[in-house]
């Protein structure tokens, strides 16, 4: 029979219970439960957090919610040490002014060095090679066969000293002051007089003496008024050549006996001061204009010449003799 639709009973969308569950009572399902009471406790820390802007609130009695209270934090967020420092703008500006002085102040430095002592000048002088280093000691050695003692330049700039034999370098001067200080050690081995001091007497003394010779050599340039192209690099090199006749001369004294020594002494430096007068020559004394007419300051650079050259014996002897005088006294 058909019954009018208003008389029918409404759909649910409630399931009915299976037949066997009539006597059995329902458990609750904990995980759909645990959402609800995760949102109410989300809810209220949220709101228990959350700052009132400003805004009247009946449970406050019309008063905004304040955070002076907390130092500008919430109340159980966790601070680190310096948090404060670092959101005060005017601590952040201040830092970041002396990180830019900071780095004003290292690119400043790096250029004063980079004007002195610059990485480019410094390849130039220990770009050398074996052939090089045998043909330069050579010439050291016996200097009196050597005709052209010019520098050739290729663009305004002088040639590497591995292709220029005429080109002083670095890398002699500065092998031969580290062996001078290691042989030295070991004469004061053999006679029982080397102590751990005498290596840093030895250095300190040898320096001392090459940084001497640099400012005198500079000054007197200066005061003579003479005009050259040598570099203080140029100077040190120069002065350097002096090491390797000492290291000669002290190998020999320790092999045989003091006669040796002077002799190899006294033949070393007799062709150190033909070198230098040869090569300072050509880096000092004044050269022709365009004109063909001779600058000024001939005798006064040939005077600079013969003193730094004749300078260079006598720092020969003064710096290897305390190491020989010893072994002259014993029997």
């Amino acid at each position: 029979m058909d019954v009018p639709s208003e008389y029918r009973a409404s759909k649910t969308s409630q399931k009915r219970r299976p037949k066997g569950s009539k006597g059995q009572q329902q458990q609750p399902n904990p995980v759909a439960a645990t959402p609800q009471y995760y949102n109410d406790f989300s809810a209220s820390n949220s709101a228990q957090f959350m700052p009132n802007l400003g805004q009247p609130d009946m449970f406050y009695g019309g008063q905004g919610f304040n955070t002076s209270g907390y130092g500008g934090q919430m109340a159980g967020v966790p601070q680190f040490p310096g948090q404060q420092l670092l959101n005060d703008p005017v601590a952040n500006m201040a830092m970041q002014y002396g990180h830019t002085l900071a780095g004003q102040g290292k690119d400043l430095v790096q250029k004063n060095i980079e004007s002195y002592v610059a990485s480019s000048k410094l390849k130039y002088y220990f770009a050398v090679d074996t052939a090089y280093v045998g043909k330069k000691l050579g010439l050291l050695f016996f200097p009196y066969t050597h005709t052209d003692w010019s520098i050739h330049y290729n663009q305004d700039e002088p040639v590497a000293p591995r292709y220029e034999i005429n080109a002083p370098d670095l890398y002699i001067p500065v092998m031969a002051f580290v062996t001078y200080i290691l042989v030295a050690g070991m004469v004061l081995g053999t006679q029982g007089r080397f102590t751990p001091e005498q290596l840093g007497t030895q250095a300190s003394s040898a320096l001392v003496w090459i940084i001497i010779e640099m400012v005198a050599f500079t000054l007197s340039l200066y005061i003579l008024n003479l005009s050259t192209n040598l570099k203080y690099l140029d100077i040190i090199a120069f002065c350097g050549y002096k090491f390797v006749g000492m290291n000669c001369s002290l190998l020999a004294g320790v092999a045989s006996n003091t006669t040796v020594y002077y002799g190899v002494l006294l033949w070393f430096c007799i062709s150190l001061v033909f070198f230098l007068m040869r090569a300072l020559k050509v880096q000092v004394m004044p050269q022709q204009d365009n004109e063909g007419f001779v600058k000024g300051g001939a005798k006064r650079s040939l005077y600079l010449i013969l003193s730094v050259s004749l300078t260079q014996p006598l720092l020969m002897w003064w710096l290897t003799s305390y190491v020989m005088i010893f072994k002259a006294t014993q029997p």
